[in-house]
C-alpha cells in the first residue's frame, strides 16, 4: 500500500476511553473501564466469553450508548457522537461477523468503502484494487462476496475497513475460523497496516497465540472490569489472568 495517513503534525490524537460502563437493565456488561491506545499501537483485549470486550469496543466506537464514563480521540470529548460521525474521524470497527455486500465484488465492496471515506470514483476504483493486492485477493476481485472461501471473506472486512483510511481500527475476531496457516497471514497482513498507514489497532481474539504474537500490549476484561494489563508477558503469567481463564464459567 502507498496510502499516506493524513497529516496530523505534533497533535495528540489518543483514542482514550475513560471509566466506561455499559449496563442492560440490571445487568452491568461494562463496569469502569478505562482503555488508551494511540496510532502506532496494536492493543490486544481478552478475557472468558462474556467478559465485555465487545460491548466495549461497541461503546467506543458509537455502537452502544455509555451508562457512564467517556470517550475522546485527541482531548475532543466524542461520548455522545453516533457511530457513523465517529467512522468520519477514521474510528473504524470490524465485527465478527462479516458485514460485506453479499451481491457485489470483492472489488466494489471494497470500492463502496473507499467512496463512503471521500474518495472520488476512480481514486476508489484505484484504492480498493491496490487494497486487495495487499490483502492477497487480486484472484477474487469480480468473485461475489457471498461466495467467498471464508479465510478470503475475512480478509476482505479487513480491506473493506482499511479503505476508511483509519486512526484507530477496532477489530472484533478478525481471525475467527481461521487455521493456524489463514491467522498467520492475517495478522501479517494487520502489522502490515499498521506499519504502512500508522494506525492504532485494538483486537479482540480468543485465539491466545495470535494475540501473544501480535500484540505489544494486551488488557483483560472479565466480569465486565480490567483484571490486568500490560505486556504478553506480564499477562501471561498474571494469576488474575489464571484464574479467570481456568475458573472460567461464563458462556
Amino acid at each position: 500500500m502507498d496510502q499516506e495517513p493524513e497529516s496530523a503534525g505534533a497533535a495528540d490524537t489518543t483514542l482514550a476511553a475513560s471509566g466506561v460502563t455499559v449496563r442492560f437493565g440490571a445487568l452491568v456488561a461494562v463496569d469502569g473501564v478505562d482503555l488508551v491506545v494511540r496510532q502506532g499501537d496494536i492493543l490486544g483485549l481478552i478475557g472468558p466469553n462474556g467478559a465485555g470486550k465487545t460491548t466495549l469496543v461497541n461503546a467506543i466506537t458509537g455502537f452502544e450508548r455509555l451508562s457512564a464514563g467517556e470517550v475522546k480521540l485527541g482531548g475532543r470529548t466524542i461520548t455522545r457522537m453516533p457511530a457513523h460521525k465517529r467512522a468520519r474521524l477514521r474510528i473504524v470497527r470490524t465485527f465478527q461477523s462479516g458485514h460485506s455486500f453479499a451481491r457485489l465484488t470483492a472489488l466494489e465492496n471494497v470500492e463502496a468503502a473507499a467512496l463512503g471515506a471521500g474518495h472520488s470514483r476512480r481514486s476508489a476504483r484505484r484504492r480498493a484494487g491496490e487494497l486487495l493486492g495487499f490483502m492477497k485477493l487480486s484472484h477474487r476481485a469480480n468473485v461475489a462476496a457471498k461466495a467467498l472461501p471464508h479465510g478470503d471473506e475475512r480478509r476482505l472486512e479487513v480491506a473493506r475497513a482499511l479503505a476508511m483510511n483509519p486512526l484507530y481500527l477496532l477489530m472484533d475476531e478478525p481471525a475467527a475460523g481461521l487455521d493456524e496457516r489463514e491467522s498467520d497471514e492475517l495478522m501479517d497482513a494487520i502489522r502490515g497496516a499498521r506499519d504502512d498507514i500508522h494506525c492504532g489497532i485494538v483486537l479482540i481474539d480468543h485465539d491466545m497465540r495470535v494475540i501473544m504474537q501480535t500484540c505489544e500490549r494486551i488488557q483483560v476484561l472479565n466480569y465486565g472490569k480490567t483484571i490486568s494489563a500490560g505486556t504478553p508477558g506480564q499477562v501471561r503469567n498474571d494469576p488474575a489472568v489464571i484464574a479467570a481463564y481456568l475458573g472460567a464459567s461464563q458462556d
